[in-house]
């Protein structure tokens, strides 16, 4: 008919605010829409004049229909669960790994600890952590970061020979073994150079770049090509762990200083709240305009329990202004009591941490429940496996 496909979608009378449905043209073109209003009509035994008398309001019906379905996705909980698990669980394992690329976690003594006990503990986070990540991918839809944890696990593949020296070997479905009596006989200099972040080819270099790209990939569905920015949930997921590192006692674990003497080790704890504080910040930005109520309702709690404690974080050098923004001054709080500070974040760092959490979990979800049609004009979000080589 030579009708202008865009003209006509931009009159519509459904208006502006749902211009994405029709964006959706490719669907009508390769039959999905058509396959499922077939199906829709295929219930309806009589004419094709609905029981209304009018074709043009069983359209209507089926219209509505699909822009229901796009409102409010049939995501599944498992779907839910895996792809806020998979940002969270990045996070973590860049820590893991961060972990073991510090040369103070291959030194003698930190309270007794032996050099040999903290490199075996490390290891077993990082492999607990690494195989969390690996099953979350695999039930997770966001493709931007699936695809490079199934690069990390072809990291991990390429230096197998290696990581069987200090007693990991890799699983069939991809995720890692540890034996640990074999890891504490290992020579810890083979560790350390396993990780090195000195050599840019090294295992563990390799694993933080992907982590890296995955943290700040866009949170794409398998099943559609429509970007979303990852940006709120990976600020969140970020503000998750450092919540949690200020709240656990380990971060303020006593070192030596040159001279034998006990002390906390400042620069690590600043960087740390440094990060908190950024992260706190990119999270009211990027989740302050969302619509979704799971996450308006736990930013607000963010806000509120910083607000209750804006006196306190001042004494830390932490300024709060009237966005709810904050500030670090890096000299106030180093010369800050630590002992103050550790027992202050006890119970603010785990709450900001919870509702970061959380913020997390709805802006994943939302971000992610993208609508997709079948074949056979039904609705799925899933798609199929992205694993199949990887798993």
């Amino acid at each position: 008919m030579g009708t202008n496909m865009n003209g006509l979608f931009q009159s519509s009378p459904f208006g502006s605010g749902n211009q994405n449905f029709f964006s959706d043209y490719a669907s009508i073109k390769n039959g999905s829409y058509g396959r499922l209003m077939k199906a829709y009509y295929g219930r309806d035994t009589g004419s094709s004049t609905s029981s209304t008398g009018s074709t043009g309001r069983s359209t209507n019906n089926i219209l509505e229909q699909i822009l229901e379905e796009r409102r409010n996705p049939k995501v599944s909980k498992e779907v839910q669960t895996a792809n806020a698990s998979l940002t969270s669980g990045i996070s973590t394992l860049k820590n893991s790994v961060s972990t073991l690329q510090n040369e103070k976690t291959y030194t003698d003594t930190e309270k007794g600890e032996s050099a040999a006990d903290k490199v075996a503990s490390a290891v077993k986070n990082y492999v607990a952590q690494y195989n969390d990540v690996v099953n979350n991918a695999k039930h997770s839809t966001l493709s931007g970061k699936t695809s490079n944890v199934a690069a990390m696990m072809r990291a991990s593949s390429a230096n197998a020979d290696k990581l069987k020296e200090i007693g990991i070997t890799i699983n069939k479905n991809g995720t890692l073994q540890l034996n640990e009596s074999k890891m504490k006989s290992a020579d810890i200099s083979k560790v350390k150079d396993l990780f090195s972040s000195k050599d840019i080819t090294s295992y563990g270099s390799t694993v933080m770049a992907r982590l890296q790209f995955a943290g700040a990939a866009a949170g794409t569905s398998a099943t559609t090509s429509e970007k979303t920015d990852s940006t709120p949930s990976s600020a969140a997921a970020s503000l998750k762990a450092d919540g949690e590192s200020l709240a656990s006692g380990s971060l303020f674990d006593m070192i030596k200083d040159k001279d034998g003497k006990e002390t906390y080790d400042l620069d690590k704890i600043f960087a740390t709240a440094k990060s908190f504080v950024s992260n706190y910040n990119d999270t009211l930005d990027a989740a302050k305009s969302s619509t979704n109520s799971g996450v308006s309702s736990n930013l607000a709690r963010m806000k509120e329990k910083t607000e209750q404690n804006a006196e306190t974080l001042k004494q830390f050098g932490i300024s709060v202004d009237k966005d709810g923004k904050m500030k670090i001054d890096e000299e106030t709080f180093k010369k800050s009591d630590m002992s103050k500070v550790q027992n202050f974040f006890k119970d603010y760092g785990s709450s900001i941490a919870s509702s970061a959490s959380l913020v997390n979990y709805y802006m994943t979800t939302q971000a992610n429940a993208a609508s997709g049609y079948t074949a056979s004009g039904a609705y799925n979000v899933q798609g199929s496996a992205l694993y199949t080589d990887a798993f």
